[in-house]
């Protein structure tokens, strides 16, 4: 009976070991995805002002990480990430960034054309003339931006609104919350001119008639047919609502990621045997129970990358590096545990059963320890630390696994009861001199 449990690891292995290898693959939906610093591509850096937001500082700021990405992902580039970070810019100051990763893309230029230049739309009442400066005029901002903005459509006008018959006209279709922001803006400001801005210009400073709870509003600039066209277009694929500023390019070859690739496939491999070949020579029977459980370690981890999935970088690729050492050093406290019991002369299966038992509390505490730095790392950390803590929390808990709940099952189903003498106490002790006490 103790055999049953050991074959279904053994079954489970072989169907973990079956999915991993049959889909790799570029074609594959489960091959592993390779980050810009494996694969190739262009990285580029914004500077977002959202200072020249009024309200919601940080719901812009999200608002514009959702615009680039849908814009990115119109233009078919794959596997794009989009996310904001906080960098120090002057001292004791820190400015928000939009990091734009575009895997394959190794054309700075095309990359910026992917993003293109998307309109900054906003809404201004026309205020009093200024008192530094008669010939101007002052805008008031109502808060009413491209963040608001559900989509935007081409029509000829009929004549009517001040716009010649056949003239190219923009309608802007806003939001729920938009709707409700121009129809306030509108009712409590008849009579008054309010401005529409694109990119800090105005282009339009029609006079509110009446209010307009519809949630349109119409630009009926200076267009030509092809200028209303384009920036209808640019106006759905998403009005910025906050400024950004390219701050700093970088691109990385398909030929040089690759070979960071190779490298970071090497050193896990190497490792990997390492480990194996030392846990076996200096661990025996158990080294090798030990080493099996650290395959199927390696299954279970790729297991994940592959299903959640998760983006591998070379930073991902330290994490798992460092989780197997992890995985290994859990068997460490098992097998010396085991062998303190074969010092008080207990027999061989009970020296694995209490060893497990013993040993269990150091690893739960280690392993938890480790899984709560990697949750903080990737809380708080950039993109290329979340690589890293993602990639070492799940091999945490792959390890937590395949150390205590395989290993275990293994040795109990090699090990038979009260298995005692000369033979057991070598295969199951450390070290290549260790002799253990007998009665």
């Amino acid at each position: 009976m103790r055999f049953i449990p050991a074959l279904g690891v053994l079954i489970i292995a072989g169907l973990l070991g079956w999915f991993v290898l049959t889909t790799n693959g570029t074609g594959s939906h489960y091959g592993i995805k390779l980050g810009l610093d494996l694969a190739g591509g262009t990285e580029l850096i914004y500077k977002a002002d959202a200072n020249a937001v009024a309200g919601d500082k940080q719901g812009a700021l999200t608002s514009l990480r959702d615009v680039i990405e849908r814009r990115v992902n119109l233009f078919g580039v794959a596997e794009p990430l989009v996310q904001l970070e906080k960098s120090s810019a002057v001292a004791g100051t820190q400015e928000d960034r939009l990091l734009v990763e575009l895997p394959g893309v190794t054309d700075v230029k095309a990359a910026v054309d992917a993003i293109g230049k998307t309109p900054t739309l906003e809404f201004k009442l026309v205020g009093t003339p200024s008192e530094n400066a008669s010939s101007t005029v002052a805008y008031v901002s109502t808060g009413l931006t491209g963040r608001y903005l559900k989509n935007a459509e081409l029509q000829f006008s009929a004549g009517q609104s001040g716009a010649a018959a056949g003239t190219p006209v923009v309608v802007l279709n806003f939001n729920d919350e938009g709707t409700k922001m121009f129809a306030k803006i509108t009712g409590d400001n008849v009579g008054k001119q309010l401005a529409i801005f694109l990119d800090g210009e105005p282009i339009s400073s029609p006079v509110i008639q009446e209010a307009i709870p519809g949630g349109t509003a119409t630009i009926t600039g200076q267009f030509t047919p092809t200028e209303a066209r384009d920036l209808v277009r640019n106006l759905n694929f998403g009005a910025l609502p906050v400024p950004i500023e390219l701050a700093s390019s970088n691109t990385i070859g398909p030929s040089l990621g690759g070979a960071a690739f190779q490298a970071g496939l090497m050193a896990a491999l190497i490792g990997f045997l390492l480990v194996t070949l030392f846990m076996i020579l200096w661990y025996r029977l158990s080294g090798v129970v030990a080493s099996v459980a650290l395959v199927i370690y390696v299954l279970l981890t790729v297991l994940v990358m592959k299903v959640v999935p998760i983006t591998l970088t070379a930073s991902g690729i330290a994490g798992f590096i460092l989780s197997i050492g992890l995985a290994v050093d859990a068997n460490v406290l098992i097998f010396e545990r085991m062998k303190e019991e074969l010092r008080h002369g207990k027999d061989a299966h009970d020296a694995v059963k209490i060893g497990f038992f013993r040993a269990w509390s150091a690893i739960r505490d280690g392993h938890l320890t480790m899984l709560i730095s990697s949750i903080i790392l990737f809380w708080l950390g950039t993109s290329i630390v979340q690589g890293f803590a993602l990639v070492f929390g799940f091999g945490v808990i792959a390890s937590l696994i395949s150390a205590v709940f395989v290993s275990r099952v293994f040795l109990l189903a090699i090990v038979p009861e009260k298995a005692e003498g000369p033979i057991w106490n070598f295969l199951l002790s450390s070290g290549f001199h260790l002799k253990a006490h007998q009665k």
